[in-house]
């Protein structure tokens, strides 16, 4: 990323930080002029490490064309710290092939029991005791953050969701779910409360997305939050109005 200058890959690391984001959310946040954003842009798309796509909306949209948002590639991902997923993918094949796929999901539990322990303290800790449930989703992301899963929390239905816009090893988990499957479980047992992964880059979406339930707000039995919209859907995908 380095070799496409620094403006640009500071283009290019803020869309990855934030996901699908506009022209000009990404030129007010970097101070850029319209016209510079989009040159920088420009250039990463002929790159093959960003590429658009029209902005889903909701219900009625006004007049005049979608909004167009830029989004980063798998080219684009994998220029920020992927070197070893080839050789990490090798060792989990020999490992399936020879132990079986419980050995995979063993082995992904091992890896994530150190995260838990380093986090455990920052989630239960004295700051946080005892508050609301956003303090410890917000403790968790912060912990994220400075592991570089850049993540980031806010309040939404029935609960909080903590997103992860960047995941080093994305492409091993394309291939080894029950990687996904560890985190999602740990991050439950560090929140205390439950938890559902509704999407993951490792799957092709722009964010890791995780629900996390707030037992005193839970939705009814049957209702499913969607991670595109705060709009509720049933079981059978029909929106609840």
């Amino acid at each position: 990323m380095g070799a496409a200058g620094p403006t640009r890959g500071q283009v290019a690391r803020l869309i990855l930080e934030l996901g699908p984001s506009t022209a000009a959310t990404l030129g007010s946040r970097l101070g850029l002029t319209p016209a510079a954003i989009r040159r920088h842009l420009d250039n990463l798309i002929a790159e093959g490490l960003v590429e658009t796509r029209t902005a889903r909306t909701y219900g009625n949209r006004g007049r005049g064309r979608p909004a167009k948002v830029y989004v980063i590639t798998d080219a684009g991902r994998s220029a920020f710290e992927h070197a070893y997923d080839d050789l990490a993918t090798s060792a989990l094949r020999f490992l399936a092939e020879t132990a079986g796929p419980e050995a995979i999901t063993e082995f992904a539990r091992r890896q994530l029991a150190d995260l838990e322990h380093r986090y455990a303290p920052v989630v239960a800790g004295p700051m946080v005791e005892g508050t609301e449930l956003g303090a410890r989703v917000q403790a968790l992301a912060e912990a994220l953050s400075a592991d570089g899963y850049a993540a980031s929390a806010g309040p939404a239905l029935s609960g909080e969701q903590l997103c992860q816009h960047h995941c080093p090893v994305a492409h091993v988990a394309a291939e080894f779910p029950q990687l996904c499957e560890a985190e999602t479980e740990a991050f439950g047992r560090l929140l205390g409360t439950p938890v559902q992964r509704l999407a993951t880059i490792a799957h092709g979406d722009g964010i890791c997305t995780t629900h996390v339930t707030d037992l005193g707000k839970a939705t009814p039995a049957g209702m499913v939050v969607r991670r595109e919209t705060t709009d509720v859907t049933n079981e059978s995908g029909g929106l609840l109005t």
